[in-house]
């Protein structure tokens, strides 16, 4: 037979669901402690719940339900106190759920950064060796980055730690190695890339497809002890853009048939019975980097020549302009472009500089603005993501003053966002 749990006629009054329940809970308890007295014999704690079991706990706990009682009805809206203190409380009408309402889900709990092993603070990803590609993710908070020195292409995350996506033979002597990557414009289909690489003989682009080794695109690019970096970029669905250093050798540059210190431009870039490149450029340093202005289709370069770095454009119609010229060589580099604002790396001095420019005429509108100094150190890399931010990769280790958790990805304006005025210098 079920027990029957008696109440006064003041514990009547005080009935509810939510005391109903809370009695049956401390009926429950007493069985529980019951049931422990027979069944608990030994543990750290035997004694003590035994003590409890011996206890009459019935009386007491109607007690203590009855002072839980007044307490919830102050506390859960059950009762009024009128603005006279003299005056007894009056009570409510209650609330009752209805029949099968699920209680609601507990609050998420407060997002916690991830925990690398690599604890690099403020960074997408720390602890690589010297970066030279990169591409965002198109969540924004992820990146593929290549790695000069090692060949590795590494996918790295905010939430994740970093996976090797694939190491590409290369000769890493002198500034050569693995000097940039990219997608196909194709790339959810066809999951090609390209890169930009030094072999013991020569500098090359080649393809390389999902589970396949590198296959040669582009062949005989002339490698010498320095002037090997270079950079590419598709400017339409068809059109691979490939920027060559000169070798170390300026006459090279402006040697028609030298494919070294040139912006060649690849058709329908393929392994089989590839047409032949055509040179959009010629006269280029060391090559440093490309970019595009999705607005008006501009394509800028930059690069490293004996009298001087230089930004420059050429526009959808071909036509070829110097942006800015810096005599004193302060190492030109990566480069992002938005509405007319050139973001270029200055690795040497370890800053990114803004070039704005007039949206009317494109005639510059000032000196070179200095939004980053010194922030994390050498940055090669300038790339922008989809929402709108800037993201650096580093060059510490090659460049001889590495911090410890050196090299990384980061974003150059945490708070996110291209930045248009000095407001936003970081």
């Amino acid at each position: 037979m079920g027990r029957v749990l008696y109440r006064s006629r003041n514990q009547r009054k005080c009935s509810s669901p939510a005391i109903d329940g809370l009695a049956r809970s401390f009926d429950r308890g007493i069985r529980g402690f019951e049931a422990t007295r027979a069944v608990d014999q030994r543990g750290a704690y035997g004694q003590t719940i035994r003590n409890l079991a011996t206890m009459n706990v019935r009386r007491p706990m109607w007690g203590v339900l009855a002072l839980l009682c007044a307490a919830l009805l102050v506390g859960s809206g059950c009762a009024r106190f009128d603005e006279a203190q003299s005056e007894p409380f009056t009570p409510q009408g209650q609330l009752h759920a209805g029949p099968g309402t699920p209680e609601p889900p507990p609050p998420p709990l407060p997002p916690m950064p991830f925990p690398k092993i690599c604890p690099a603070p403020g960074v997408m990803q720390g602890c690589l060796e010297s970066t030279s590609g990169l591409i965002m993710g198109s969540d924004s908070k992820s990146a593929l980055v290549a790695e000069r020195v090692t060949g590795a292409v590494k996918e790295v995350s905010f939430s994740a730690e970093p996976t090797v996506k694939m190491v590409i033979p290369v000769d890493p002597s002198g500034d050569g190695g693995l000097m940039d990557i990219v997608k196909s414009p194709s790339y959810a289909q066809d999951r090609l890339m390209y890169a930009y690489v030094s072999t013991p003989t020569d500098n090359r682009v080649i393809r390389i497809a999902d589970g396949d080794v590198p296959k040669p695109i582009l062949t005989g690019i002339p490698k010498g002890a320095t002037g090997n970096t270079g950079a590419l970029k598709f400017t339409s669905p068809t059109t691979l853009m490939v920027l060559t250093g000169d070798a170390g050798d300026p006459a090279l540059a402006n040697d028609p048939g030298s494919l070294a210190g040139k912006l060649l431009r690849i058709e329908q870039p393929t392994t089989v019975d590839q047409a032949p490149q055509t040179t959009a450029l010629s006269g280029l340093g060391a090559g440093g980097a490309l970019c595009i202005d999705s607005g008006d289709g501009s394509l800028y370069v930059t690069d490293r020549t004996p009298t001087g770095d230089r930004l420059q454009r050429i526009t959808k119609d071909s036509k070829v302009s110097t942006v800015w010229t810096w005599p004193d060589r302060p190492g030109i580099a990566g480069c992002a472009v938005s509405d007319g604002t050139v973001l270029v790396n200055l690795v040497n001095t370890k800053q990114t500089v803004a070039v704005r420019m007039a949206p009317d005429t494109g005639a510059v509108t000032g000196e070179p603005e200095v939004i980053r100094q010194d922030q994390h150190g050498h940055v090669w890399a300038l790339q922008l993501s989809p929402d709108g931010n800037v993201w650096g990769a580093t060059v510490n280790k090659t460049s001889g003053d590495p911090e410890k958790l050196d090299d990384v990805v980061f974003p150059l304006f945490p708070s996110g966002g291209f930045p248009r005025s000095s407001a936003d210098k970081t």
